[in-house]
């Protein structure tokens, strides 16, 4: 028995729906995916464990080795897609079509072919032959609660130093990312009839005071730190969405603030929290209104693999490119906390992300199948 053709392996992972979501109704297991490469990498000859993610029900991670020794080469990617809207695709989402000299289809860029191209790499050798391991990671819920790339921390295991993970970089390497952090701001007030102002607390004129600080923190952040190898070079914070009250003839009671802040390399988002804080609370000393801070999600710290890195060095003679910055936040960082060295690296393109119509364009393909088997005849062989 071995793995299917190539074409085969894309268009079953491209058919196994594994759509992840903090909204319920959209949520979606990725067992069908595990199950596919848990096969395919069981018949070429890997040792494969299939892991359930405590607390998140239907969810699973896989881990594929082969060889033994230290140091050892790492694929990596998340098996998930974020949701889609089906009235703007030309084509079924779930059915991997190809035209224009692309291939269609959600997971296409990000970036579930990343694995059947990895999975094709791996078979053009002898892997009895291998000096070094050389493993396979799959992920669960990369694109909203992270609990896969958490698990992998939690297991503290060492499963490689070299790491690559294939999100889409159009075949450039990068060895840095800024960070994410999404943050919900409440404002606590009282309504009441607006003739008369003394008859509530306005919780929208509190939130404009909040907006007000946030916009000089921003500038004092900016003016703080600076890191020219990213196309926006400083750290930015966007005022994203806000609600509150309910008629103009009524003093606004409550009213919410949502931001995400993302962090250069070097920057801590809990530090980051703190400092937040620091500057809102006293805004509200001796008020009638309550000011509520809460994560919306734990974060994505920002990452950097060093330029003299071994990995770095590899990817960049190999692809011709120098590393990049990218503003993406990605489970690189996860992967620094059990030891990798990672880069991220794949043949699909950012802009193609979360769109409509995502696709992969057949001319990235081999290349990225020639960069992983040199990569892996580097660093296993």
């Amino acid at each position: 028995m071995s793995a299917p053709p190539l074409f085969e392996m894309l268009s079953k992972l491209i058919a196994a729906a594994s759509v992840s979501s903090i909204s319920p109704q959209w949520d979606q297991s990725n067992k069908e995916v595990i199950q596919h490469l848990e096969s395919w990498l069981l018949a070429l000859g890997f040792r494969v464990e299939v892991l359930p993610i405590k607390g998140h029900k239907e969810k699973y991670n896989l881990i594929a080795s082969t060889g033994t020794g230290p140091d050892g080469l790492v694929f990596s990617g998340h098996t998930d897609t974020v949701p889609y809207n089906l009235e703007k695709w030309q084509s079924d989402p779930f059915k991997l079509s190809e035209r224009d000299n692309r291939l269609y289809g959600l997971g296409t860029s990000d970036m579930k072919s990343f694995f059947a191209l990895a999975i094709e790499a791996a078979r053009g050798f002898d892997l009895n032959r291998l000096r070094h391991p050389l493993t396979i990671i799959a992920t669960a819920d990369e694109e909203s609660t992270m609990c896969g790339a958490q698990q992998l921390v939690e297991l503290q295991r060492h499963l490689g130093r070299h790491a690559i993970i294939g999100e889409p970089t159009g075949l450039k390497p990068v060895r840095t990312h800024k960070g994410i952090g999404m943050e919900t701001i409440r404002v606590h007030g009282h309504s009441g009839q607006s003739s008369n102002p003394a008859l509530g607390a306005n919780a929208l004129e509190g939130m404009h005071l909040v907006i007000g600080e946030l916009l000089i923190w921003r500038q004092s952040l900016q003016q703080r730190y600076k890191n020219p190898l990213f196309e926006v070079e400083v750290p930015t914070l966007n005022l994203g969405h806000i609600h509150g009250g309910d008629n103009p003839n009524r003093i606004c009671g409550e009213c919410e603030l949502q931001i995400d802040i993302r962090p250069l390399p070097g920057m801590d988002l809990a530090e980051l929290r703190e400092e937040m804080a620091a500057r809102l609370q006293p805004l509200f000393i001796d008020s009638k209104l309550r000011l509520e801070l809460e994560a919306s999600f734990e974060g994505i710290a920002a990452m950097e693999t060093p330029a003299s890195a071994e990995i770095v060095k590899a990817a960049e003679e190999m692809t011709g490119h120098s590393a990049e910055a990218v503003a993406f936040g990605t489970e690189g960082p996860y992967l620094q906390q059990i030891g990798m060295e990672p880069i991220i690296l794949g043949p699909g393109d950012i802009d193609q992300a979360h769109q409509p119509n995502e696709f992969l364009g057949l001319e990235r393909i081999q290349p990225m199948i020639d960069i992983l088997q040199k990569l892996i005849h580097r660093f296993c062989l």
